[in-house]
């Protein structure tokens, strides 16, 4: 499954929504997506969400679109 996570670069600032950035992965699950982007970089996590059907599509179609690999 892809997931799309959402995430502020660091974790020593209070989150803000304009600084706000994502990658996406393809993982099993949402608990392994979650230790993937933990383990390999120092970002604070926001909100993992699962791309299925047209969202997907959606995601799929932006110039920004790539699968991290870590």
């Amino acid at each position: 499954m892809i997931y799309k996570v959402y995430y502020q670069e660091t974790k020593e600032r209070n989150p803000k929504r304009e600084q706000t950035h994502s990658l996406y992965v393809d993982v099993d699950d949402v608990v392994t997506a979650r230790h993937i982007v933990e383990e390999n970089t120092p970002y604070n996590i926001e909100y993992i969400q699962e791309l299925t059907g047209n969202h997907l599509e959606y995601e799929k179609e932006q110039a920004d679109f790539h699968i991290a690999e870590f």
